[in-house]
């Protein structure tokens, strides 16, 4: 007998890619369970099945930063000390990203790349010891949000939030409305799209200098390079990071305040033109603002 759960949870993570640095995700998890039926007549109560295994979830992969650890460019060093845990990454191209941050901003995967199919066996070998004994095999299916208009991938951190999102690289896959005098642009949504594929959002508060940074590793060129760090109530958080691969704003980047900083960046653009700012963070979530 096989119990299957749609759109059981939406993991927002980042996770760094030989290829690409640092990238923003959304995927929506489906599972099914095999096994036989238990005394209730049931796989598994559908409540205990969203509940458990949304919460195994949320703790292993969700608002992580997931490091490919078997990737020949990426270094894991553990403080014993401090129980902070630094991770170097060098992408294909020669960037550098760096990260000094507590054990529980990350997740490390046997494997050389970050993928729906090297996820799904983390996560299964993760779940399959928190099974019921009449359970024998659960299946998962990762897949993202059909989106078909414009989208772009971000990474952030929220100093000031009391839960997870304070980890300093988690991220979002998140679609983006623009819409001038009353008409969707899909020009302009393709602009932003483009302008933050792939792109980390920092807040100019937490840039710190380079020689002020906690983390050992160091780079050829620190001028090409962003350090942000800051103290949230899980712990220190420090990043290195290419300029090229950032946004700084000067304000938090919640997806208000992101929603806002659109919608000023858009009038300077389109002044003449009424405007409304969709901002999506991940799936089916997000703020909106006119002018």
């Amino acid at each position: 007998m096989q119990l299957f759960v749609n759109d059981l949870t939406v993991m927002d993570f980042s996770y760094l890619c030989p290829k690409r640095g640092m990238v923003g995700e959304s995927w929506i998890v489906d599972v099914i369970l095999d096994g036989e039926l238990n005394e209730e007549s049931m796989v598994q109560d559908f409540g205990k099945v969203k509940k458990n295994l949304k919460r195994l979830i949320d703790e292993y992969v969700d608002h992580k930063l997931l490091v490919p650890a078997e990737y020949v460019g990426a270094d894991v060093i553990h403080d014993e000390t401090s129980e902070q845990v630094e991770v170097r990454f060098g992408c294909e191209d020669g960037r550098q990203i760096m990260l000094h941050c507590p054990a529980e901003a990350y997740a490390f995967l046997y494997s050389d790349v970050v993928t729906m199919e090297s996820v799904s066996v983390y996560l299964k070998d993760v779940l399959a010891t928190h099974l019921p004994e009449n359970v024998d095999n659960i299946t998962l299916k990762l897949r993202t949000e059909v989106i078909n208009s414009p989208f772009y991938h971000y990474t952030h951190g929220l100093k000031k939030h009391d839960g997870n999102c304070q980890r300093i690289a988690h991220g979002h896959r998140s679609r983006i409305d623009i819409i001038l005098d009353g008409e969707v642009s899909e020009s302009w949504q393709a602009y932003w799209a483009n302008r933050w594929e792939d792109i980390y959002i920092a807040s100019s508060e937490d840039e710190i200098n380079y020689t002020e940074r906690k983390m050992s590793g160091e780079v050829g060129e620190p001028s090409a390079y962003f350090c942000f760090a800051y103290e949230a109530s899980q712990g220190y958080f420090e990043l290195l990071i290419p300029k090229s691969d950032c946004e700084v704003i000067d304000t938090d980047s919640t997806v208000e305040c992101l929603a806002q900083y659109l919608l000023v960046e858009q009038k300077k653009r389109t002044p003449d033109a009424t405007c409304q700012v969709i901002a999506y963070e991940g799936v089916g979530k997000g703020a909106m603002v006119a002018e």
